[in-house]
């Protein structure tokens, strides 16, 4: 699969000029490490991918919904054991048990200074998720064909520790709101999938 990048990234960015404001931001900063995964499963014969909705913190992502990741830490051989590490951590899937496929479009957040790697892997066998209770209020499962269905695109208004009533672009899945950051990791994945639909 070819990366459509950050092209398709800005598709859902919650602001005009993202892309400069990123670029300004990590010209004066050094941003946190972290990596997120989207992780595919077959269910009910069917393509599925989880995200997670966090717990309300004093975090600037609290109660976001969002997919499993985390910050690096020195062991991780890289960001890719990062994202496999958090995955087990927060929904309890075994790294053994995530094939990883590739990564995607690196991501800067201004809000948090985080530069997030995304990636995406596969789990064959039926998974069984059991969230973090520090960090996890609830596992979200979600068919990858509502992920392709332009239906499930739209505009949010939203206010936010950072953000004041702001229109944002955003995916409807499962009765959930997913902007910000993972929209934006989102909209890239669908890409991918929607290009090997037309092959």
């Amino acid at each position: 699969m070819e990366l459509p990048g950050e092209k398709a990234q800005l598709q859902m960015a919650a602001m005009e000029r993202l892309e400069e404001l990123q670029r300004s931001y990590l010209a004066t900063r050094t941003p946190k490490e972290a990596a997120t995964m989207m992780l595919l499963y077959p269910k009910n014969d069917a393509p599925y991918f989880v995200l997670i909705e966090r717990k309300i913190s004093k975090g600037t992502h609290s109660g976001q919904i969002a997919f499993p990741g985390g910050r690096a830490e020195k062991e991780d051989a890289d960001f890719s054991v990062t994202a496999l590490r958090e995955t087990e951590e927060e929904v309890g899937i075994a790294q053994s048990d995530q094939q990883l496929i590739r990564s995607a479009t690196p991501i800067y957040i201004p809000p948090s200074n985080y530069l997030v790697r995304p990636y995406i892997a596969f789990a064959k066998a039926n998974l069984s998720f059991r969230p973090q209770p520090s960090e996890v209020k609830s596992i979200i499962e979600v068919p990858l064909v509502a992920l392709l269905d332009p239906k499930n695109i739209s505009t949010y208004n939203l206010s936010t520790s950072y953000l004041k009533n702001v229109d944002v672009p955003c995916f409807l899945l499962q009765g959930q709101i997913v902007w910000g950051a993972t929209a934006m990791m989102l909209y890239e994945f669908r890409e991918m999938f929607l290009s090997l639909l037309e092959e």
